[in-house]
């Protein structure tokens, strides 16, 4: 479930999380915060409260019997402290016994302590029902009794007018922080994968810097050593390739020779045959296993014109197909960046398939989408079975079982073409279309 929700990127997650640990400190801190502002305020609201409360007893206790309770009722009170004189004092037998706590934070134990003057004949403490209230009563040195009830406020720990402000202020800096840091530190992430998707598509690519902290350092300095090796490896296989095939053109070549001093003509005729399509399985196989078109430079180039071309020189080769079995349908300009060679040998490879088993090749490129240029190369033959669709782009696999190099090939084109399209970031696909024949679906990046 959590997976759902996570972005995809590294980047994105790790700020995620470290938002997530910012907002679990700062709700740790400003809850400490918030406790230590509940202790200052009752301390600070209960000395109010206390010194409040003996100044009523002070001014009672100095003013005439008769203008107390005139005056009483012109003081003040401050919120949490509430007075009266009465005949009886407000702290009735039974009430609870007031909380030490409440005591000493009223401080009342100065009450005892006072000059004698100002000392009451009888003081009484108890709890009131409401919580947190406790009742005091103080007999007048002539009878009456000075009830006063002292209570505590309610905490507000989150009462200021630049909490929010300030916050926020300190919200969006360690955000802006997290964010700037993050993309920083995964910087070199996309850098090697930048750097990956280039060797993919050449194996020339330049390499990484290998300069950052140590650890960036030293994958780009892996990462360099295995695209050295690569080349080397490609080198290599390259260089060995080219001298099997110059090896195989030699005894060939023999054979072709002495196929000429035959003198049954048939012979003759069908051991020239026999070799011409043994040079020609060569040559493919050499070619699919070089792969010549790694080593070409990418360049700008014009798709459209670059299919246009191929369809030309398709109908060429086949000047008895009418018109209409090979058509181009698409914008008429479409810049990529791609080897041009390579990709037309993909695109040629495709359109003759497309010709030598549906008879027409008819090349459709759609508008890209989401980076990807879609071509599709169609026809109106028989199609093939859909548990065969991606068989045939294993090497030397053919449906038609023939070694007729007119019908069934060498079994390398469409593997051929699937190699030159991946490399350039792109895939092709063999779907059987529903009003009959197939279509080879080409996707590249723009």
């Amino acid at each position: 479930m959590m997976r759902r929700f996570l972005p995809r990127s590294l980047a994105a997650r790790t700020a995620v999380f470290l938002s997530l640990a910012l907002m679990l400190v700062q709700g740790a801190g400003l809850t400490i915060h918030a406790l230590d502002r509940v202790d200052v305020q009752r301390l600070g609201v209960s000395r109010e409260i206390t010194a409040r409360a003996f100044g009523i007893w002070r001014t009672m206790l100095l003013a005439p019997p008769d203008r107390r309770e005139a005056m009483l009722f012109d003081i003040e009170m401050p919120d949490g402290l509430a007075a009266d004189i009465a005949e009886y004092p407000a702290v009735r037998p039974g009430m609870p016994r007031a909380p030490l706590s409440l005591v000493r934070l009223f401080q009342l134990d100065l009450i005892a302590s006072s000059p004698p003057r100002f000392r009451p004949r009888e003081a009484l403490v108890a709890a009131a029902p409401r919580p947190g209230t406790l009742v005091v009563a103080m007999r007048l040195p002539d009878g009456p009794w000075l009830n006063m009830w002292l209570t505590l406020p309610p905490p507000r720990p989150w009462h200021s007018e630049t909490f929010l402000i300030a916050f926020a202020l300190m919200t969006g800096a360690a955000l802006a922080l997290i964010l700037w840091a993050v993309r920083r530190l995964t910087r070199p992430v996309s850098a090697l994968a930048r750097a990956a998707d280039r060797l993919g598509r050449d194996v020339n690519a330049p390499p990484l810097p290998e300069d950052g902290p140590s650890e960036v350092a030293t994958a780009a300095r892996a990462f360099n050593t295995m695209a050295e090796r690569i080349r080397r490896f490609v080198g290599d296989r390259t260089q060995m390739l080219a001298a099997i095939g110059h090896d195989l053109r030699t005894p060939i070549t023999r054979l072709r020779l002495r196929a000429e001093f035959l003198d049954d003509d048939e012979q003759r005729r069908k051991m020239l045959s026999d070799l011409d399509e043994m040079e020609a399985m060569v040559n493919a196989t050499l070619a699919f296993a070089r792969d010549d078109s790694a080593t070409e430079p990418s360049v700008a180039l014009d798709l459209a014109a670059l299919c246009r071309t191929v369809l030309d020189e398709a109908a060429d080769a086949r000047p008895e197909l009418p018109p209409e079995a090979i058509a181009y349908e698409g914008p008429d300009r479409q810049r990529i960046r791609g080897r041009p060679i390579a990709l037309k040998r993909a695109l040629a490879n495709l359109v003759n398939n497309a010709l030598n088993y549906g008879g027409n090749a008819w090349v459709t490129m759609e508008q890209p989408a989401n980076g990807l240029l879609t071509l599709r190369v169609e026809d109106s033959g028989q199609g093939i079975p859909e548990e065969s669709l991606e068989a045939v782009f294993q090497p030397f696999r053919r449906l038609e079982t023939s070694r007729n190099r007119e019908t069934g090939g060498t079994g390398l084109g469409l593997p051929i073409a699937r190699n030159i399209l991946r490399a350039h970031g792109g895939d092709v696909v063999l779907r059987n279309r529903a009003e009959g024949g197939l279509s080879a679906v080409a996707t590249l990046p723009v």
